[in-house]
């Protein structure tokens, strides 16, 4: 008896316009047995369409949820990691620029401390650091940049210009590749071609690679 008041109630949902998941999650009842029972009671097209379209409005939230849950953990981490490293010291500083140097400085020219990269905000910590941690003025810098022979030449300049606050004397020929910016498949960078920075200077450049030594040799104890 009660399971044929159970298959009438569905049958009573099910016209009503529920669909399987509704009726499942009122009656308690399988996906399975609610088949059987509702298989000659088909919803309509529209009621179809108006049951997807919640369904997508669904999706939608939850995705939107997850991502402020998201946004949530990465700034809670970003302050945390923040409230660590900063203030930096004179020394913090010194020693990240050194070891960024390590990773993406020039170390064939004796005379010539020079750092290349696509990435405007590095290139900004590099000069910044020529300039507090090694006592470089701005005026002293060169800057090369390499460029595509589909970019707008003049409109790069000013770009990095504007971005490294050196004035446009300071900047020597750009070199021209032949390729087009837009044959390039890298995700990241390119976007206004490489940057040379560029401090002659025998002294500094023994300096740099001296403090480099000086890290590679105690490593290179520390963990034979």
């Amino acid at each position: 008896m009660a399971r044929t008041q159970d298959k009438q109630k569905a049958i009573d949902l099910r016209l009503k316009g529920y669909s399987y998941s509704q009726i499942k999650s009122e009656l308690k009842i399988s996906k399975g047995t609610l088949s059987g029972w509702l298989k000659n009671y088909p919803l309509s097209e529209e009621r179809i369409k108006e049951l997807t379209g919640k369904n997508e409005k669904r999706i939608e939230n939850y995705r939107k949820t997850r991502q402020r849950q998201r946004e949530e953990i990465f700034k809670k981490i970003y302050s945390e990691e923040k409230a660590k490293i900063f203030p930096l010291s004179k020394r913090d500083l010194f020693i990240a620029g050194l070891f960024l140097y390590w990773g993406e400085g020039a170390k064939t020219k004796d005379a010539e401390v020079s750092l290349s990269n696509t990435d405007p905000i590095m290139t900004k910590f590099f000069i910044y650091w020529l300039e507090n941690s090694l006592k470089i003025g701005r005026p002293k810098i060169k800057i090369r940049l390499h460029l595509y022979q589909d970019m707008n030449i003049e409109e790069e300049i000013n770009f990095w210009a504007k971005t490294l606050n050196i004035n446009k004397p300071q900047f020597g020929k750009p070199y021209i590749k032949n390729t087009n910016k837009s044959a390039i498949t890298y995700k990241n960078g390119f976007g206004h071609g490489t940057c040379n920075i560029i401090v002659g200077n025998v002294i500094l450049m023994r300096r740099i690679l001296m403090g480099l030594k000086t890290i590679q040799d105690y490593f290179n104890l520390k963990y034979k």
